[in-house]
């Protein structure tokens, strides 16, 4: 195997492959990058649950394949020159690098050792923006649950139908949803949900253009074509949560928030919460206002916020960081804010045309002391 490659286009797969490779792994192979070389180079990263694999535009002198430590062959070439980086091998998997003036001499293993990534029947599948997708991702993947005791809330569910494609993330406190149109659907309508670990690294690999990403549903897999790279992920199973029934939208009051504002306002009286002094930032909304406090053994904090709209002295507690992060996540600068009663979720929704978001924060049963 005798290739040679920039080291910038080199460096940029060994970074994408890597974000699949297991840090520790009973089979030493999975700590390694697969790397093949035919017409062009790829490069592979699995770690039993999500598989990563890019091509590289290479000069093949002689084509092969083996697997070389992911850490040690990234260090290497990261502190190469930027140069063009010559690789080759002996029968003996005995591999040398050079660039400029360094060479380095290292082992590696055989690709024989390499477990398959598996192969995604094209049951049903979608084409949308890279740029789209990477802020569906990013505006719902916080409310993706971490309690592995419902494993299919570790995830995001993907609705694809004629309204377009829903991303709906829960964790029992929260629920977050996006609402995009897609350029293509083939297949009719279907559902899955995709792991979130899976999801924060195709957020990563999108980039911000209006290049397409494909995505495939397979039997038990999904694939992301994203430009050059694929991942590959196992879908999660279960009984999603029943989302549009628990989304409560008969909600007497409403109100119009500025987000940045309210964050503020939050941040400030957050300043007494600490992990272990907890309390629910206590709101009382009012005509045009909301006051927030909070109180723990650190002190007390009091901030007032401007909204539009009557609150009608509701109060209701909410956990400072759900609600915060339901704003900073919402894609626009004022939101319209639904409230009910003190026990009821509090939805965040545009303030006007199609209704392409929607964020639900529980709320905090309040002491009489808090």
């Amino acid at each position: 195997m005798r290739f040679s490659c920039e080291k910038a286009l080199l460096q940029a797969a060994i970074n994408t492959a890597s974000r699949a490779v297991s840090s520790k792994s009973s089979i030493p192979a999975l700590e390694g990058l697969l790397l093949q070389a035919e017409e062009s180079l790829t490069v592979s990263g699995y770690n039993m649950q999500t598989g990563i694999r890019t091509k590289v535009s290479a000069e093949i002198k002689e084509g092969g394949e083996l697997v070389i430590n992911a850490r040690l062959f990234g260090d290497i070439i990261r502190r190469l020159p930027d140069d063009v980086v010559v690789f080759s091998t002996d029968d003996k998997l005995n591999v040398r690098l050079t660039c400029g003036d360094a060479a380095f001499d290292i082992t590696a293993l055989s690709a024989a050792d390499y477990p398959e990534l598996p192969e995604v029947e094209d049951q049903f599948s979608f084409t949308i923006q890279q740029n789209t997708l990477r802020n569906m991702i990013g505006e719902t993947l916080f409310a993706v649950s971490t309690n592995e005791a419902r494993p299919v809330h570790t995830g995001s569910l993907f609705e694809i139908g004629e309204g377009g494609l829903t991303v709906v993330s829960v964790d029992g406190f929260r629920l977050a949803l996006r609402r995009e149109p897609v350029q293509r659907i083939d297949g009719g309508a279907f559902r899955f949900v995709a792991p979130g670990a899976a999801l924060s690294e195709v957020e990563k690999i999108c980039s911000d253009t209006d290049e397409a990403v494909e995505v495939t549903l397979g039997n038990r897999h999904l694939l992301f074509e994203i430009g050059d790279t694929e991942l590959i992920c196992r879908r999660l199973e279960g009984e999603f949560l029943d989302y549009k029934n628990a989304i409560p939208r008969k909600n007497p009051i409403t109100l119009t928030v500025d987000t940045k504002r309210m964050m503020e306002s939050i941040d400030r009286v957050s300043v007494v919460i600490s992990e272990k002094l907890k309390s629910p930032v206590r709101c009382v909304f009012d005509y045009n206002k909301v006051t927030m406090t909070a109180k723990t053994g650190n002190g007390e904090a009091k901030d007032v916020c401007p909204v539009e709209g009557d609150g009608e002295g509701l109060e209701i507690g909410f956990n400072n960081r759900y609600l915060s992060e339901a704003l900073r996540y919402a894609p626009a600068d004022t939101v319209k804010m639904e409230l009910n009663t003190g026990i009821s979720p509090a939805i965040i929704v545009p303030t006007e045309g199609d209704e392409n978001f929607l964020y639900m924060v529980l709320p905090v049963r309040l002491k009489g002391g808090n």
